[in-house]
């Protein structure tokens, strides 16, 4: 087992411990974001309840072969040190074109401002740099809303 496997292991023993209702086997674990930084900046928004909703391109879900998110579902949030931080519960899926997310979407991601001028401005950015099929308007964008089943101090548990 690696390192890293065993630091999923210790954080979702030591979650189950407080919530028994979640599942004996982990989830998928994943960072936001592209960069260490990124993951870091946007866990801290996270973690301070700033940042409730998240945003994915559907062509990136295609081009992976990975299911888009249901509601419901669990995930474990790495930092950019890849360390277990936090639990995410699934509580909303929008699939709506780039240039029809709201600005409710756009203020429950937490980032910038807060505004739709600038969620459009950072994704599209993002999406244009990171995403192997670049950025168009009408791309479909999931829209994800969830909550913090629990959370960890930072550092490798």
């Amino acid at each position: 087992m690696t390192t890293v496997d065993a630091d999923l292991a210790r954080f979702w023993a030591r979650a189950r411990a407080q919530h028994a209702h979640l599942p004996p086997e982990p989830p998928e674990a994943w960072a936001f974001g592209a960069t260490a930084q990124h993951a870091d900046d946007l866990l801290a928004l996270v973690l301070a309840g700033t940042k409730t909703a998240t945003a994915s391109a559907v062509g990136d879900y295609e081009d992976e072969q990975e299911p888009v998110p249901t509601v419901g579902e669990l995930s474990i949030i790495l930092d950019g040190a890849a360390a277990p931080r936090a639990i995410l519960e699934v509580t909303a899926i929008d699939i709506v074109p780039f240039d029809e997310v709201t600005a409710e979407h756009a203020r429950a991601e937490g980032e910038d401002d807060r505004t739709l001028a600038s969620w459009r401005r950072i994704h599209e950015d993002f999406w244009r740099t990171y995403s192997a099929r670049g950025f168009a308007p009408d791309m479909l964008v999931v829209c994800e809303s969830f909550r913090v089943v629990f959370a960890a101090p930072s550092g490798r548990e």
